[in-house]
């Protein structure tokens, strides 16, 4: 009697993955995407917060110490391999007993990827025509909300694109997690495909490799529709944010012609 064909076989040993070893699989799954999750909204708080200072310190002398440090941290994160960070972390800056390692990871990654989205968010706030800036200060808006309301979100939605890639990168980057002991998708998969259990890689990293490619597509489906959400808002500007601005200034108007007509009446009668 025949045995089964390599067909039958590639199909019978995805059936083990999912039902033999779904808790291998689930555990890594669980790994990598806390991991990313944690890494990518750590990155991209210290992305605006580095890229703010950067810009901020051309025009402001206090800020020239702060400007030196985001330099070095985003010379030495991106001159150095993530790997040796990794290390570097698990090893020796956080080597403390009963320290989370999965919070390692989280940090390394997220301080990693902070040093590439502050120069993405860096570039996408330069290529903002000056006027923009200009115009929000001429309506009476401070320069922190002009910043934060006016320059950040079209900076925002230039730099998607590269903002995207690096969150991308990041979810692949944190396959080599195994390197400190955490069972991610990838070490998964290798524990699965060990000669204890399967005896064989091919079908457990190839289910791991599908893994990775969904969360990348999930990823890239949300990352186009927060795109596409931009363009339209871009294209039609509400009507209610237009009164808002106009009030605002009519406010601040109102202010200052009070404040001048006072002091026109002051000085009639001390003549």
């Amino acid at each position: 009697m025949e045995g089964p064909s390599a067909f039958e076989k590639f199909f019978s040993d995805i059936g083990r993955v999912f039902s033999e070893y779904n808790d291998f699989l689930l555990t890594g799954l669980q790994n990598t995407l806390i991991i990313s999750v944690g890494a990518a909204v750590l990155g991209l708080v210290l992305g605006v917060i580095v890229a703010i200072i950067k810009i901020a310190a051309v025009n402001n002398k206090k800020l020239r110490i702060p400007e030196v440090i985001c330099n070095i941290y985003v010379g030495v994160i991106r001159g150095t391999p993530v790997a040796l960070q990794l290390f570097i972390m698990a090893f020796v800056i956080l080597a403390i007993r009963n320290f989370p390692i999965v919070i390692t990871a989280i940090l390394t990654f997220g301080i990693n990827s902070g040093a590439y989205v502050a120069e993405n968010l860096r570039a996408g706030i330069q290529s903002v025509d000056p006027g923009q800036t200009e115009a929000g200060r001429s309506l009476g808006l401070s320069g922190s909300t002009t910043m934060a309301s006016v320059v950040l979100p079209q900076a925002v939605k230039n730099v998607i694109p590269a903002i995207g890639n690096e969150l991308i990168a990041l979810i692949k980057e944190t396959s080599i997690v195994s390197m400190i002991s955490i069972i991610d998708l990838t070490n998964a998969a290798k524990l699965i495909g060990s000669g204890n259990n399967m005896a064989t890689y091919l079908v457990p990293m190839l289910v791991a490799a599908l893994f990775y490619l969904a969360i990348v597509y999930i990823l890239t489906f949300f990352l186009r529709l927060i795109e596409k959400k931009l363009r339209e808002s871009e294209q039609h500007i509400s009507d209610k944010k237009i009164a808002k601005v106009k009030a605002k200034t009519e406010r601040k108007l109102a202010r200052i012609n009070s404040a001048y007509e006072k002091a026109v009446s002051k000085r009639k009668e001390a003549a």
